[in-house]
This record gives structure tokens, sequence and C-alpha cells, in this order.
């Protein structure tokens, strides 16, 4: 733990500018949430320490399955499917958006404390962009109307947007830097996925044919887990 800590420190110190676009960018998403619940939405009120409570145990449960990664067949090794992004779909559809996009934060903050960084932040930052670009859609449509159904259209969309966004943050932000990060041509990371795939033969090949399904079965398998799990936990959390 403490290696970890003198770890992520040095990190922090050689890679500010990626901290502060990481700060800067949840500042956006969270007054974006916070707009929209204050606007629109009218999620159910709890005090601030139960609150305070299931966020963080939301985000505990989340880091803890970062640990369970799981390669898929299509996909270079770097693509490797977990679900913590079901906690953070849960705790959005339980208390909120805003709610959501901090329980995001704060998995990647205790990922940190757990893990440190072997991506210089990158891959952090694009972890916590890419939950956000689900779990916003997704909760704001479901708010707007609580339903079964607005549910399932929400968590729809939500896996739509992180499909679309998610395959073009890869392709125009998070290859590059990876590609600089390690010093490392994006011909050799295209290489990767070729490996697997023939058809993967440049940026865009590897967007279509890997992080597209990649990302749209993320989302498809964090909705039906959600959907199934759900009714259970808000049950645990309107107890008194």
């Amino acid at each position: 733990m403490l290696e970890n800590l003198s770890n992520l420190w040095a990190a922090v110190r050689e890679n500010v500018m990626y901290l502060l676009i990481f700060l800067l960018i949840f500042v956006a998403i969270f007054a974006a949430a916070a707009a929209l619940e204050k606007l629109w939405l009218k999620p159910e009120r709890q005090s601030p320490a139960r609150r305070t409570a299931y966020i963080g145990i939301f985000a505990a449960i989340a880091a803890v399955l970062v640990y369970f990664e799981f390669p898929l067949p299509f996909a270079p090794a770097f693509y490797e499917l977990d679900f913590s992004f079901v906690p953070e779909l849960i705790c959005a559809f339980s208390l909120g958006p805003v709610a959501g996009v901090v329980c995001a934060l704060v998995k990647e903050l205790l990922k940190l404390l757990l893990r440190g960084t072997t991506t210089a932040f990158v891959g952090d930052l694009s972890n916590f962009v890419m939950g956000c670009s689900f779990i916003l859609p997704a909760s704001v449509i479901y708010f707007a109307k609580k339903s079964r159904r607005s549910a399932v259209v929400g968590m729809g969309v939500g896996t739509v947007v992180l499909t679309v966004f998610g395959s073009l943050f890869n392709a125009v932000y998070l290859l590059p830097a990876f590609s600089a990060l390690y010093g490392m041509p994006l011909d050799a990371i295209v290489g990767m996925g070729t490996d697997i795939n023939p058809a993967i033969n440049s940026v865009s090949t590897l967007v279509l044919f890997a992080v597209v399904p990649f990302n749209l079965l993320k989302g498809v398998v964090v909705s039906l887990i959600k959907f199934f799990l759900y009714k259970h936990i808000e049950r645990l959390l309107r107890m008194k």
C-alpha cells in the first residue's frame, strides 16, 4: 500500500496536466448533472449522511469489481470487460445523476489508491468519462418519468451513447495518447488488433471491429445485470 502511494505521488508530480484535465472534465460533467437535476429531474431526497454512505458503498463495490477483468476474443488484450459500471448505474438510478457521477469519480480515486496508475492517468480518465457517458443519459431518461419502460429506454440510449462516444473517444484521444505515452507507434497498436482479426489494418478498423463491439457488449451486459438486480437493491435502499 505504501509503495502504491509512493508511486502514485510520483505519477501525480509527473502528470499534472492530465490531472488538471481530469478535474476540469469532472467539474463540467458534475455541473451538467446538477443542472439537469435542479431544472428538470426530481430524484428522491435523502439525508446527506445516508446519501454519502450509499455513494461510498457503491463506489467501493465498483472499485473491487475492477479487479475482475475478462479478455475478449475479438479485441486486443488492453480491452478487457469488467462490471464496475453496474454499481455506478444502480447508484445513479437510486440517487440521481449527480450521485452517479460522484460514485464514478470515487471509484477511480479508490482504484488509484489501491492499484496506482500504469497509464499516467490517461486510462483512469478514459474509464471515468466513458462511465459517465453511459450512466448520465440512462439515469436522466429514467428520472424524467420513472417506470420500467423508461429504465429500459434509458439504458438503451446509454448503451448507444457509450458505443458512439466511447469509440470516437478512443480514435481521437485515447489511442493517440497511449501511443505517445508508451512511445509506441499507432501502427504497432493496430498490429495487436491485426493479430486477432486480419480485417483490422488501421485505427478506424480497430475502432470498428474491436472498440465498437466492446463498448456495445459492455453496455448491454451492464444493463442486463442492473435490470435483474435493481429491484432487490432498491428495497434495501428504502429500508429505514
